[in-house]
């Protein structure tokens, strides 16, 4: 009765300890045990004083109850969940009742995968090392929508493959964690960059990994930053681009800038970025990545950081 009249006054419904319980398949008991110890309850009060969740709070415990079962201990989860302030509206789809739940005490769906606001680095990477792909599909997209691209490759996607990277050198293992946390990331940055950015005919700004640096992530990265961002048109060859193929590449398309990125030394001879054709008007061609070695030619711009990549390419893409 108090979650209709609420609906009948545009008030969000609260919901009880048993259908919360039901719904996320949690002892009643344990439910009041994590609000007791941790401080992980119902925030609201129906009419009559009972204590009520709201749809931050079902969050929350969605989410404490996810990272507990991955491992991670009662406090630490309340710790972290604690930290999640808002919530996304969920689309109409999932507004819906759950099939088998009681008229007075549906919850909406919360759907696999769909994890509220943006995560820390400790959660983004126990997801990925707990191979939960969903978790670390949506995770990301979170950040990407509420701070975009720069901010969620630096203070997020790097310092995850940081932790993934110490756990290696460590223990030798998390290959496979290193391998979906990257095909997770690269998918959303690949989705962002697919969007027209400029009209037709303004040249587009051409990324490409060396010729047999496998590194395309950074590539992805920056582009997906220069079409959200900036607006600038972008086309990207992806890893070891042979450079006979980006030559032809940059005939073609006559870009107003070449991106190529080296990561490892083995892939950092300049010499062939000399030999890449002379176009009029002509592209501006910038090197990025520690794999470069000394003696690049003078007509190349070398950059160090993302935004030093970003501020460099968009001040001559939009010359």
């Amino acid at each position: 009765m108090d979650e209709q009249r609420q609906v009948a006054s545009g008030e969000e419904p609260g919901y009880g300890i048993g259908a919360v319980a039901r719904r996320l398949g949690v002892p009643a008991p344990t439910l009041r045990t994590w609000n007791l110890r941790y401080g992980v309850g119902p925030s609201r009060r129906s009419p009559g004083g009972h204590r009520r969740y709201d749809a931050r709070d079902l969050w929350r415990l969605e989410e404490m109850n996810r990272l507990i079962r991955s491992g991670v201990p009662a406090s630490d989860a309340a710790r972290e969940v604690l930290r999640i302030e808002t919530v996304p509206p969920a689309p109409p789809a999932e507004r819906r009742r759950e099939p088998g739940w009681p008229a007075s005490e549906g919850i909406p769906s919360l759907a696999a995968g769909r994890l509220p606001g943006v995560p820390t680095v400790a959660m983004l990477a126990r997801a990925a090392m707990t191979l939960d792909g969903g978790a670390v599909h949506g995770w990301i997209n979170a950040a990407l929508a509420r701070h975009g691209v720069r901010w969620t490759w630096e203070h997020l996607a790097m310092p995850v493959f940081e932790t993934i990277c110490r756990r290696q050198s460590e223990s030798g293992a998390s290959i496979e964690v290193e391998h979906l946390f990257s095909d997770r990331l690269l998918a959303a940055l690949i989705g962002l960059t697919e969007r027209p950015a400029r009209p037709a005919g303004d040249r587009p700004v051409l990324l490409a990994c060396a010729e047999d640096d496998l590194h395309s992530l950074p590539i992805y990265a920056l582009a997906a930053a220069l079409t959200t961002d900036h607006h600038v048109e972008t086309r990207v060859l992806g890893a070891r681009t042979p450079y006979p193929a980006l030559a032809d590449a940059m005939r073609r398309l006559g870009p107003s800038v070449v991106f190529v990125w080296s990561q490892l030394a083995e892939t950092g001879d300049p010499a062939p970025l000399a030999s890449l054709p002379t176009l009029r008007p002509p592209s501006l061609i910038v090197a990025g990545g520690v794999g470069w070695w000394d003696g690049l030619p003078a007509s190349i711009t070398r950059v160090t950081s993302f935004q030093d990549a970003l501020t460099r390419v968009t001040a001559a893409a939009l010359a």
